[in-house]
């Protein structure tokens, strides 16, 4: 059975994911794809909603459209990785896939998909390891990376653009 088969056979996203080769989570937000988008092509707030990214150093004028990057921190003091995100590919109110660089680890390839639903925007968030030593650790261990980091992610995306609708 192919892959996408499973998806609209109604099989849970994280072993569709898991299947495919790219790990996926999504979540519900309860405001508009345009809100959602607002907040997505603001890379000043990366960090806001980003486990893991702590600062930001600069965001290229043209973000988000494709070739521009986020120039960040990753980690925690005194363990602070200067590195950067670029945009790979970016259709507004749809789609943002990211390339986010982890120093010598390597890269991982990061897509934001929005879907208008009834309740607001659907926001599927798909990763894995693109480049690097990454790419080399085992899937179980990769997903358990993965997979939590970016629940908190989306938790944190739908809180920050929940509360900006709401004060709108």
């Amino acid at each position: 059975m192919r892959v996408s088969s499973l998806a609209a056979a109604g099989f849970p996203a994280i072993l569709v994911g898991h299947l495919s080769g790219v790990f996926t989570e999504s979540r519900t937000v309860a405001a508009t794809p345009e809100q959602v988008w607002e907040v997505l092509s603001d890379g000043w707030l990366f960090p806001v909603w980003v486990v893991g990214a702590t600062s930001m150093r600069d965001v290229d004028a043209h973000w988000p459209a494709v070739g521009a990057r986020l120039h960040h921190a990753l980690g925690a003091w005194p363990l602070i990785l200067a590195d950067t995100t670029s945009v790979v590919s970016s259709e507004p109110l749809r789609l943002l896939e990211l390339e986010a660089r982890t120093g010598l680890a390597g890269s991982a390839r990061v897509r934001m998909k929005l879907r208008a639903v009834p309740e607001g925007t659907e926001v599927t968030m798909q990763e894995d390891a693109s480049h690097g030593p990454l790419r080399f650790i085992p899937r179980p261990l990769r997903w358990a990376m993965v997979v939590p980091r970016n629940k908190e992610c989306l938790l944190r995306l739908a809180r920050l653009v929940e509360g900006r609708a709401r004060d709108a």
